[in-house]
């Protein structure tokens, strides 16, 4: 990298926009969104779809809901033109969506196009040449005038054509090429040229397209841009305004967010933002951000992860693990602090004490796109006790007690952190079963049997200490308490039962029950225990012997 990268480089200059409105505005509703996906996505593939690659991402895409799909470059290629051909004559295009066309300012391109149309419904053709001073000056080598007339040209050429599409309608686009890179003044001046050609109306709009074909500013220079079109071309009621962002600079998405501000209606990108260099923009984000803000996006993203795999399959591109929305650990916390945040925050939503969403570190709803909660959290050596305690109580139902959690927590760790890797939730309920319920050594419960007499239960435990027989009896005013009185008269170093809880861990009539015992020694000392047994009265018993035995550590 240069030590002085101004001598290469220079800023790009702003738009003379002193009372720029886009600021202040708020979105209240969705675009008009089209896909681009089997155009500009495909030419980026190092291998294009197929034909039939294409055809089931247009019918997924006309089932996520895009009423606009540009399908091609029918005069790029046979396979182009043959997609055209076959969506039109098998009828596969529904009545209410339009297809979209993409050509170039030139006659023998245009001609082909025409020709592709035919016997179509609905089509939108889309006609570019490229408008910034380094495609006049390398590319063209044209001046300002020169780039004009050829626009009108293009535009004259197509409207000539149109009766051969007898009984189809037809909406005409307009793409200033590289939009972003040139001079807005001189964009206004070509698109409204382009204009007295096609001759739109408020009745019978055409769509402006304003590329930001390749990012060369910061995204409040681009709405800037989008603002003053809106503000200074002549029949702006006559116009959708559309924006095409790309990625260069990693700002598509807010890029378009905020030239939405500016005034554009209609948005076009791509699934996952499949697109040329760093991609287009990725209309799966746009739209769940409006989502989470309580707008409609009018796309229905409720599968997203079915949605995903198509894509990959046709595209053979991968979605990237932190991809907003749709990657495979967006919706995960690693983090113990997040991993307790998350957990208390969907147990308030559950619980329905909150009428809106408002979970921390999940913008929405995971279960809204077809993600589940198994997949929010999971556990490695930087996890806390909240994500050990939510995989547990989750996926096993076993609901720790949250001093229980402070103990657990860093013993689940140390061996997370000893295997060096992630581990799934049956590793962390079998840690906590060799941890807890497993233990026999040195108490280990052979039977036990309590009744009732005058107020006072007695007991009688068969138990091995160090695998030899003893026979402890007790009594209490209750079983529990009858073991630990018959325990301390057997020897063992006085302590109480300072917290007892339980629950079942499944249905049924054979369902087990899990008991969650804290004692405490004279000396102050507290050890936890877990027993689980399908008799309750037992597994609070096998609680007792649990702390007993972790104790004896």
């Amino acid at each position: 990298m240069l030590k002085e990268p101004w001598t290469k480089y220079q800023p790009f200059p702003p738009v003379h926009l002193p009372d720029r409105q886009w600021p202040n505005r708020v979105l209240t509703r969705a675009p008009i969104w089209c896909s681009v996906d089997l155009r500009d996505g495909n030419q980026a593939l190092a291998i294009p779809m197929n034909v039939s690659q294409k055809l089931e991402m247009f019918h997924t895409l006309v089932k996520i809901g895009f009423k606009e799909i540009e399908v091609g470059f029918p005069s790029a290629s046979n396979t182009e033109f043959t997609f055209n051909r076959r969506l039109i004559e098998e009828n596969r295009i529904p009545p209410d969506v339009w297809i979209q066309v993409l050509v170039q300012a030139r006659e023998d391109l245009i001609e082909r196009t025409i020709e592709s149309l035919v016997g179509a419904r609905r089509v939108i053709i889309h006609m570019y040449n490229s408008t910034s001073p380094a495609q006049r000056r390398v590319v063209f080598n044209m001046t300002r005038d020169q780039i004009i007339q050829m626009a009108m040209r293009g535009a004259r050429m197509i409207k000539e054509r149109l009766p051969r599409l007898k009984g189809t309608e037809v909406r005409f686009q307009y793409s200033p090429e590289s939009f972003s890179a040139t001079e807005v003044e001189f964009a206004k001046e070509v698109a409204e040229a382009v204009m007295e050609v096609w001759q739109p109306t408020p009745e019978n709009k055409m769509i402006l397209n304003l590329p930001d074909t390749v990012e060369v500013a910061m995204p409040n220079v681009y709405a800037d841009q989008v603002e003053w079109i809106c503000r200074n071309i002549r029949n702006r009621e006559s116009l959708i305004i559309s924006v095409h962002t790309h990625n260069d600079r990693g700002t598509g998405t807010a890029k378009t967010e905020l030239a939405l501000l500016a005034g554009a209606e209609r948005v076009e990108g791509t699934l996952f933002g499949n697109g040329e260099r760093t991609g287009n923009l990725d209309i799966v984000t746009v739209a769940l951000n409006m989502y989470m803000h309580g707008i409609d996006p009018g796309l229905d993203f409720s599968d997203i992860n079915r949605l995903r795999e198509v894509y990959e399959r046709c595209t053979g591109m991968t979605v990237p693990p932190r991809h907003p929305y749709a990657g495979e650990l967006v919706f995960t916390a690693f983090s113990g602090s997040h991993q307790d945040a998350i957990r208390k925050g969907l147990r308030e939503w559950n619980e329905g004490r909150r009428q809106y969403w408002d979970v921390p570190y999940l913008p929405i709803d995971p279960r809204d796109i077809g993600r589940q909660y198994r997949e929010v959290i999971r556990v490695n050596s930087q996890s806390g006790k909240g994500g050990v305690a939510y995989l547990l109580e989750n996926e096993y139902g076993i609901e720790l007690p949250k001093e229980l959690q402070r103990e657990f927590g860093p013993i689940a760790n140390d061996e997370v952190d000893r295997l060096g890797r992630e581990v799934s939730g049956a590793e962390l309920k079998a840690m906590f079963w060799r941890e807890y319920v497993e233990r026999t050594e040195p108490w280990e419960l052979v039977n036990f049997e309590s009744h009732g007499r005058d107020g006072k239960v007695e007991c009688v435990a068969h138990l091995k200490r160090n695998g030899e027989p003893v026979e402890v009896r007790g009594q209490g005013n209750g079983p529990l308490a009858a073991l630990v009185h018959g325990l301390v008269a057997s020897g063992v170093p006085r302590f109480e039962i300072v917290h007892y809880s339980e629950h079942a861990l499944s249905a049924g009539e054979e369902a087990s029950a899990i008991a969650y015992i804290q004692i405490r020694f004279h000396d102050g000392r507290t050890r936890w225990g877990a027993g689980v047994d399908t008799n309750i009265e037992l597994a609070g018993v096998r609680a007792v012997l649990s702390a007993l035995n972790r104790a004896s550590d």
